[in-house]
């Protein structure tokens, strides 16, 4: 009875020691299996780019005064010595005093007695962002105290360049509607104080004015045939507001024009 009863202690321990192994197998393989799952992928959070500011509009603030000719060429001359490169320089510093007051920031392609090149004269314009060129001239024939504007012909035809970049010697093509409106104001503007002046601006191939990437008009008053250089001093004052109205006036239409190369 003693050894019956032990070996039924025993078989019953090792019974129950056989089922609580059996019921850790599957929880140890639970865990295995649970370290074995690849834990879910994250996808990367998507760069976005800024959002970019829509190109600005370029605002006139700049007049860059040209006063023609200098140096050893002193443009048209009158008959009581007068010379053309020497009256429009001080008409420059009257035209330049108006337009200050108007708020424009002036450049002049030169202060003296000297002769810019052509392409040095247009390279400064072109340098500037939101600017207008005017160059001065005081013309050997024409009604003595009238002012006339000119701005470029058509530009023929031309094949576009194999790089795509405008030629220098076409740069005004690009501007050259612009051009014209201001050319229309400011010969408005000088057929109201000026007798004899045209109605309407003019085209001519002013010289001055074929690499400038800007509005770009030509003044010219009447005339160094006059005997006395004192009818052209007076007109300055007048000369100098006709064109600070003019470039006052324009501003509206050059702010409101598209920028150069952005979609509509």
């Amino acid at each position: 009875m003693r050894i019956a009863s032990l070996f039924l202690v025993l078989g019953g321990a090792v019974i129950l020691l056989a089922a609580a192994q059996a019921q850790q197998v599957p929880a140890a393989r639970s865990a295995g299996a649970a370290q074995q799952t690849p834990a879910p992928l994250i996808p990367a959070p998507v760069q976005v780019p800024p959002p970019q500011a829509p190109p600005q509009r370029a605002t006139l603030k700049i007049v860059v005064l040209d006063p023609a000719h200098g140096g050893t060429d002193p443009g048209a001359r009158g008959t009581g010595g007068m010379r053309e490169s020497e009256m429009v320089l001080s008409l420059a510093a009257q035209i330049r005093a108006a337009l200050e007051k108007q708020g424009f920031s002036v450049l002049q392609t030169r202060q003296g007695n000297d002769n810019p090149s052509f392409d040095d004269r247009a390279a400064m314009a072109n340098a500037q962002r939101g600017a207008v060129f005017v160059t001065l001239h005081i013309g050997s024939t024409g009604l003595p105290g009238s002012v006339r504007v000119y701005t470029l012909p058509d530009f023929p035809a031309a094949a576009p360049a194999p790089d795509g970049l405008l030629a220098w010697d076409r740069a005004q093509a690009a501007v050259l509607p612009l051009s014209r409106k201001f050319a229309e104001l400011a010969q408005a503007e000088f057929a109201q104080r000026f007798k004899g002046s045209p109605g309407s601006a003019q085209t001519a191939p002013v010289r001055q004015l074929r690499s400038l990437a800007v509005p770009a008009i030509a003044v010219e008053l009447s005339s160094v045939s006059v005997e006395d250089s004192a009818v052209l001093e007076q007109m300055g004052p007048g000369v100098a507001s006709a064109i600070a109205r003019a470039v006052a006036e324009f501003k509206a239409v050059y702010d409101a024009a598209p920028v150069p190369g952005a979609r509509p």
